[in-house]
């Protein structure tokens, strides 16, 4: 699985990217949110989390400028009737925290005011994906885990928020092996807390 792509932004449109990496001009297809964070890089260095998304008949590279909005978007995808071209329409017209807002507020208008969504897909979408916002799935919520922590903390609480145990429990695990072993490695610190959850 590709995780990202470093290289030259020789090519932007607010639909597309195209990244030269190793000799190679990867044709990256992006939000406009996205578009928004990179496009002063054009003709440099930049830095897009991929989402390789493969089908029989199609394949194709969905690019972001941070891990929050990829997150988001395979969240999205992950609902039934919502494709990649609806996500990255979601994901144009609303930033990743007032589509977050609007899922966890269960506000059906503010997602059905997107181009191709109706009520019933906006409705799906709320059932879907609340729980997994709320608990804390996407990058940023995980992030939020971490400011002012170690390193080693910080790995280890996302590994397990991503596994799907909320927040607050994780604090406390990680806290209480901490505690008794401050010096513990990642691997460590996270088999010794998932005991404790």
């Amino acid at each position: 699985m590709y995780d990202y792509i470093k290289g030259i932004l020789v090519e932007l449109n607010p639909a597309e990217a195209v990244v030269e990496a190793g000799g190679v001009g990867y044709k990256i297809l992006i939000s406009l949110q996205t578009y928004s964070a990179i496009e002063q890089y054009s003709n440099h260095e930049v830095k897009l989390y991929v989402h390789h998304h493969l089908r029989e008949d199609d394949e194709a590279f969905y690019g972001f400028a941070d891990k929050d909005e990829r997150t988001l978007f395979e969240l999205l995808i992950s609902v039934s009737g919502i494709g990649p071209g609806s996500a990255r329409m979601m994901l144009s017209s609303l930033s990743s925290e007032e589509l977050q807002n609007a899922i966890i507020g269960e506000d059906v208008n503010k997602i059905k005011s997107i181009k191709g969504i109706g009520v019933k897909t906006a409705q799906r979408v709320i059932i879907d994906l609340k729980d997994k916002i709320v608990t804390g799935s996407t990058a940023r919520n995980i992030g939020s885990i971490m400011s002012g922590s170690s390193p080693v903390r910080a790995e280890a609480a996302s590994a397990l928020v991503l596994l799907g145990f909320s927040k607050q429990n994780v604090e406390k695990a990680l806290d209480s092996v901490l505690s008794k072993s401050p010096d513990v490695s990642l691997e460590d610190l996270i088999k010794n807390s998932l005991k404790l959850l």
